[in-house]
């Protein structure tokens, strides 16, 4: 399982916790790709990346986070991997990556960024319920097509997709949803809240 911080500019304390998590579960071989201080030729990088069961992607900033991988070219070869099977996943900027479009604060303000790899048809905003303004701010860009229509997560749930489409959704924290968000044909949006199955 390989670790992406990119988002976080590679912060050593956000690496430090995701090993400290994984040595203490003793599962899997845990695994990080830094690309501030990349030490890997194209061919290893990639070599590296395609190694991979699982790539999850943390948070931060997400416009500067497609714009690293692109230089390096990483974009490309998580697409590769994504067609191999390879398990892609994350939170906040790390969840937005993989649609069309999304809703972040990386320029400040909440604002659209249609812009991603793609991957997920649609657009997806995290923090639903818990950063002020992101509910309404993510509607109105839905309403008037800054972004195409997507999922809404509030924080400490979880929303698997097989093939573009939503196969499952999950949650950890009692109340926490997911949400369907479209445009409602009268110049506005609508939602609609998905069952979650709790985890234990």
């Amino acid at each position: 399982m390989c670790f992406v911080p990119t988002a976080s500019g590679d912060a050593a304390a956000y690496i430090e916790r995701f090993y400290d998590v994984f040595r203490s579960r003793h599962t899997g071989e845990p695994s990080v790709l830094p690309l501030f201080r990349r030490e890997l030729d194209d061919e290893a990088l990639r070599a590296f990346v395609l190694s991979q069961d699982v790539v999850y992607v943390g948070g931060g900033n997400t416009a500067n986070m497609l714009a690293v991988w692109r230089t390096h070219g990483v974009d490309r070869l998580l697409r590769e991997a994504y067609d191999r099977g390879t398990l892609l996943c994350g939170i906040s900027a790390g969840a937005n990556c993989w649609a069309e479009g999304s809703h972040t604060d990386s320029f400040g303000p909440l604002t659209f960024l249609p812009d991603g790899l793609g991957l997920l048809p649609g657009s997806v905003c995290p923090h639903y319920d818990s950063e002020p303004g992101r509910r309404p701010s993510y509607r109105a860009a839905v309403a008037d097509g800054s972004l195409p229509a997507g999922w809404a997560l509030d924080d400490g749930v979880g929303a698997l997709f097989l093939d573009g489409q939503l196969t499952e959704t999950v949650t950890r924290v009692a109340g926490a949803q997911v949400y369907r968000v479209e445009p409602d044909g009268r110049g506005g949006a609508e939602e609609r809240a998905l069952p979650c199955r709790p985890l234990s």
